[in-house]
């Protein structure tokens, strides 16, 4: 009785963390902007400006695009794991956390936790804005829910990433700008909004060997066929390979600091 005592204990405090970092992400006009607004700018601003030029017009862009815009915008919320840790343990506020009565782990896991819901609140933006842009998915809500749950997942695990990298790195706004950086090289220099066949060779060589293209092309298969794909069991086992290398690098440095 005491152990499931203990364990209820430390997931309040997870729990609490986690509801206090959404509470940061809507009160910072930066982090809400990467998880609301940004989705929703992006896929208005890539929709009008290139649907025309590359599909002949916004409708028959918008197959491509949402897929693409999607990947980014999970891939982008999911950068704010790193900035926001380091934010929090510059501003003295983890030192703070040791002081209080709470399991120690669950400053970072409250802070990945709430990245699931952040994550969430991006996919949704990206896929209603496409909606009011008249994109009509050809399968039903369940494949849309699968479909979001694979990127929620891969972006999930790529917020370990970056909660090490903001364990790491001393300067919040170095994390933003590289994270930024590092998320627009991955995301165009892969399949997310134009037609690979159009760059020149060695291009596409280093599209087919990006980890965003994987990812887009999953779900483009699931969009468009409403099956599983092999592609999609790839992205999950990649998923699966980050989460086991960089979820203990993650904890052991940040049990070092503590």
């Amino acid at each position: 009785m005491k152990l499931n005592l203990t364990k209820n204990y430390v997931v309040n405090n997870i729990l609490t963390m986690a509801h206090r970092n959404l509470l940061k992400t809507l009160h910072n006009p930066d982090n809400l902007s990467d998880v609301i607004i940004q989705p929703v700018i992006f896929t208005l601003l890539f929709g009008y400006l290139f649907g025309g030029v590359i599909a002949g017009s916004v409708h028959a862009y918008l197959p491509m695009l949402v897929s693409g815009i999607l990947v980014q915008s999970i891939l982008n919320a999911a950068s704010g794991s790193g900035q926001q840790l380091r934010e929090d343990i510059n501003e003295g506020i983890f030192d703070r956390f040791k002081t209080l009565p709470i399991s120690p782990i669950a400053p970072l896991a409250g802070q990945l936790v709430g990245d699931m819901f952040r994550l969430l609140i991006s996919g949704i933006m990206t896929l209603a804005t496409s909606f009011l842009m008249g994109w009509r998915p050809s399968v039903n809500i369940p494949t849309l829910v699968i479909v979001m749950l694979l990127a929620i997942f891969i972006g999930w695990s790529i917020s370990w990433i970056f909660a090490l990298v903001g364990l790491m790195v001393k300067n919040a706004e170095l994390i933003g700008s590289l994270s930024m950086i590092i998320i627009l090289v991955m995301t165009f220099l892969s399949n997310a909004f134009i037609p690979t066949n159009t760059l020149p060779r060695f291009l596409q060589s280093l599209v087919r060997i990006n980890p965003v293209s994987l990812t887009i092309t999953a779900i483009r298969t699931i969009l468009r066929t409403g099956s599983w794909s092999n592609n999609a069991t790839l992205v999950l086992i990649s998923g699966v390979i980050i989460i086991m290398i960089f979820m203990p690098l993650t904890i052991f440095v940040y049990q070092q600091r503590s």
